[in-house]
């Protein structure tokens, strides 16, 4: 036959050039788009062979790769091969059944239910984003000639026939000239060439093989090797794995290979904490492998980290992160999964939001979270190590989504506590707990030990109850979400009424506040504008003062929120309590009585006392110093006179 030239449908031209300049964004992958038609094409003429008795039986497949010095790549298999009429409706022709619709959809971005990636000729086109020409040679075993197909990418393309003694196709592009955005000569150096295989198609069970300069020693006669003396060999070479680990019996797999598998997949430098293996096969079938890392990744809580799974269909590389697979609190894990039920859109690069998708994400979830449970239960140092590491994250998963999943994570919880020398967990709290005790105290600051020197504690530590020390930022708003544990609800030390004190004692203080009752309203009205109350306490025995926050918000959630960057700040209620046994009480009563003018400054000075054992900002840094020294001066003038 003659060379036929041909015209591209217009629909073709249309869908080809949105597939070199809007769908694709990364240029790279157009390597990866070959390999997986070839692998196709193979995969296709071995389905064949086995049902028909005219083609050869062989499993001698392969992939070749090759690159010369005149910016050619091009890819050959020994797949089935297209027929004169195959290579123009897979090639020449893409407007198939509705692609018209197609394309509108595609040029509103509305692709979800795009599952074109999978007829041979649309990755193909991908090639068109690094080469100036492409040139198809092809044989169909049904066919007795071959034929090349040529075309630049634009209005059209040729046929002719071509001498070809095996089945199979040749694709080779003709690479574009380097420019200032692109340098597409890097995609015909060898080594960039093996980087991509490895990266995108390294599981392709066919061998995808490449001939390489190697740098030899060079030999004598003997077969020694001469001292300081090499030779340039031209050698093939297979670039890819074809065998990947999810593949190979668990059993076969030892724990040296996961942890080189990891490191070398994820460029870790330390073994994973523990690895999760999952095999499904049903309604839904993938397999996944999801580590969790030895260490904290250095960004894990900044913007710029991606959380996310690999993700493999058939041996190919679709994505990186595939974040609709992890939930943000499980957003440090590693790992991959393969499925060969998901549906892609049309470059490969964006998943649909499917329901099979969804459901891997849920079973991977609940396999985590019972290893975790099953890892708390049998090796409690591991978990311990785990929960240094990552512990905030499964605080964070018990308060995000207005706690949907906080029955699912609240046995996973450790706390220190002020009694134990170990981190707990709320269940060990809770058998723990004194007979008489019907709530799960817990304190907030920085620090244990600021928690331990807190005025709070005098009734805590009088009942001998334990506290649980809560210094994550995450930390009151997570217990909030809970608002109890086993029927038993949480108290803070810090907030409201602890409602620790016997009736005798009660009975004591509501005297005492009667018989004080101008001194507190004085000292109530001195302090109008920082505190919502004053009031003796029926928690201190042994401090004169201490701030305690009203029902809502926290002082440590306060804290938090003044860091963020927000124009509405959420403030605590501040309740000022005064230790009716104290001799500072005493001595505040005599200068109520005695010294008018110097009761504000003594009420100023013990409200901003009680700020400081808070850890709370003083308003007016210098005035209150200027009132603690005015009245240590009068202090000491008293004392002169009196002696």
């Amino acid at each position: 036959m003659k060379k036929e030239k041909k015209e591209f449908k217009t629909e073709s031209r249309q869908l080809l050039n949105l597939m070199v300049n809007s769908i694709y964004t990364n240029k790279e992958i157009f390597i990866r788009e070959l390999i997986s038609n070839a692998s196709d094409a193979i995969d296709r003429y071995h389905l064949t062979s086995l049902t028909d008795d005219n083609l050869e039986k062989t499993n001698d497949y392969e992939i070749f790769l090759e690159t010369d010095e005149k910016k050619k790549f091009s890819i050959q298999d020994n797949g089935i091969g297209m027929t004169y009429d195959e290579l123009i409706e897979n090639i020449g022709t893409i407007a198939k059944s509705g692609t018209i619709d197609f394309l509108k959809r595609l040029k509103k971005k509305q692709v979800k239910d795009a599952e074109m990636i999978g007829q041979f000729g649309v990755g193909f086109y991908s090639s068109f984003m690094v080469a100036k020409k492409v040139v198809i040679e092809t044989k169909s075993p049904y066919s007795e000639t071959g034929y090349k197909w040529i075309s630049s990418g634009e209005s059209e393309y040729t046929i002719e026939e071509c001498d070809m003694e095996e089945h199979g196709t040749k694709i080779t592009l003709y690479m574009r000239k380097d420019d200032d955005d692109d340098t597409y000569s890097d995609y015909i150096k060898t080594q960039k060439i093996k980087s991509l295989v490895k990266k995108y198609s390294d599981y392709v069970k066919y061998p995808i093989r490449m001939e390489v300069e190697k740098t030899n020693p060079k030999l004598d006669d003997d077969g020694n090797e001469i001292e300081d003396e090499t030779e340039t060999v031209r050698e093939i070479e297979t670039l890819n794995s074809q065998i990947p680990i999810w593949k190979k019996n668990k059993a076969e797999v030892s724990e040296d290979d996961l942890n080189d598998f990891f490191k070398t997949q994820y460029n870790e430098y330390t073994d994973p904490m523990m690895h999760i293996w999952t095999n499904v096969e049903g309604a839904l079938t993938y397999k996944s492998i999801v580590f969790i890392p030895g260490k904290a990744p250095y960004n894990l809580y900044s913007e710029k980290y991606e959380k996310g799974l690999q993700l493999y269909a058939k041996g190919v590389f679709i994505k990186d992160k595939c974040k609709e697979l992890v939930p943000d609190y499980l957003r440090f894990i590693k790992g991959l999964v393969v499925s060969p039920d998901l549906s892609l859109n049309i470059s490969r690069e964006t998943l649909q939001q499917n329901r099979q998708l969804v459901n891997i994400a849920a079973n991977l979830e609940k396999k985590i979270i019972k290893e975790l449970e099953r890892t708390l239960k049998n090796d409690r140092e591991l978990y311990e190590k785990f929960w240094d590491e990552f512990g905030v994250n499964i605080k964070y998963g018990v308060y995000d989504d207005f706690g949907m999943k906080k029955d699912m994570l609240k046995d996973l919880l450790m706390f220190e506590t002020l009694n134990e020398d170990k981190k707990i967990t709320l269940n060990e709290y809770v058998d723990n707990m004194k007979e008489d005790q019907t709530n799960i105290y817990y304190g907030s600051a920085r620090t244990k030990d600021a928690i331990k020197a807190s005025p709070q504690l005098d009734a805590i530590k009088s009942k001998g109850y334990d506290v649980l020390v809560l210094t994550d930022d995450i930390d009151e708003f997570m217990i909030n979400i809970l608002n109890e544990y086993d029927k038993k609800p949480f108290k803070s030390i810090n907030q409201g009424d602890l409602d620790l004190a016997d009736e005798e004692n009660k009975e004591t203080v509501k005297k005492k506040t009667e018989e004080n009752k101008d001194v507190l309203e004085a000292i109530k009205e001195a302090l109008k504008d920082d505190v919502k109350d004053v009031k003796l306490s029926t928690r201190l025995t042994e401090s004169p003062v201490c701030l305690v926050s009203g029902e809502g918000v926290s002082f440590e959630m306060e804290k938090v929120m003044e860091q963020m960057p927000s124009d509405q700040k959420m403030k605590a209620d501040r309740i000022l309590e005064i230790n009716p046994n104290h001799k500072l009480f005493k001595a505040i009563t005599h200068v109520f009585k005695n010294d008018p003018d110097a009761f504000k400054d003594y009420a100023a000075v013990l409200y901003n006392q009680a700020l400081l054992i808070e850890g709370l900002d003083v308003k007016d840094p210098v005035s209150f110093s200027n009132k603690m020294v005015n009245l240590m001066v009068k202090a000491a003038g008293d004392d002169e006179q009196s002696s």
